[in-house]
């Protein structure tokens, strides 16, 4: 019995490396030093794509012309691309309303299901201009509402990076792979994601990320392998909307 339940946890423990505000006006150098370290280690990151970047944060940054062929050779290093909104633009005021009252501004959130069906299936046809398959999307700060949930369905896509839960599950008939710290952190148990973002970064950023992927490599996965830990049995749902509360009431603060 004792190594059964230690080999279920092993089997259903492990974290998906996400980095958000992929463009083409990033921090490139500090890009390819990841990139440098996910191919050491076999890591596969998934990578929140702003296909038509308009933030004038990012813009800041030095553009790269060579951007969507970068972006193609990632995918042929089977990492995964995701879309990570359309303009990276706020344009709306969520007042905690939002659907995992994360708070804040949004791209989606508050907006008619035309318009935001519309800022989708626009930012899919960007990927698909450029041969990128796109299989999944997380918002802008985490900020949805239902009619982002139907304009996603209604493009085809049905896996979000984002969400309260100890595993994956199924929600609106949509896949959800959780995404509950703005640090790295992996739980004991249950299957999660990170968020990144470089561009806030500093050098001890980097270094304490190594010492993270050094120390975990091992339970580093791939979106694929989380993809299929999809769980939607009583106890995951259970343990997944007790999070969920506790969490909203946490930040509700």
């Amino acid at each position: 019995m004792f190594n059964f339940i230690k080999k279920y946890i092993s089997e259903n423990t492990g974290i998906l490396i996400r980095l958000d505000d992929i463009a083409e006006n990033m921090n490139w150098p500090l890009m390819k030093r990841c990139e440098l370290l996910f191919d050491k280690y076999n890591i596969k990151p998934l990578l929140g794509v702003v296909s038509n970047n308009q933030d004038p944060e990012l813009l800041s940054y030095k553009k790269n012309n060579n951007f969507w062929n970068q972006i193609r050779s990632w995918k042929e290093k089977n990492w995964e691309i995701s879309m990570h909104g359309f303009t990276h633009v706020y344009d709306k005021e969520t007042n905690k309303k939002d659907f995992f009252n994360y708070g804040g501004r949004s791209e989606f959130f508050g907006h008619s299901y035309d318009e935001q069906f519309k800022r989708i299936k626009k930012s899919l046809e960007i990927f698909k201009k450029e041969n990128i398959e796109i299989r999944s999307f997380f918002a802008p700060n985490h900020t949805y509402d239902q009619n982002t949930f139907f304009a996603l369905k209604k493009n085809n896509i049905t896996n979000i990076i984002d969400g309260y839960g100890l595993m994956p599950f199924k929600k609106y008939e949509l896949n959800f792979i959780p995404q509950l710290f703005y640090k790295e952190i992996l739980l004991p148990f249950g299957i999660q994601s990170t968020q990144i973002h470089l561009n806030y970064w500093k050098e001890a950023d980097f270094i304490n990320f190594e010492k993270f992927i050094i120390k975990n490599k091992s339970k580093i996965i791939s979106y694929d392998q989380a993809i299929k830990k999809v769980n939607n049995s009583f106890f995951y749902k259970s343990i997944n909307w007790l999070l969920e509360k506790a969490l909203k009431v946490i930040r509700s603060f």
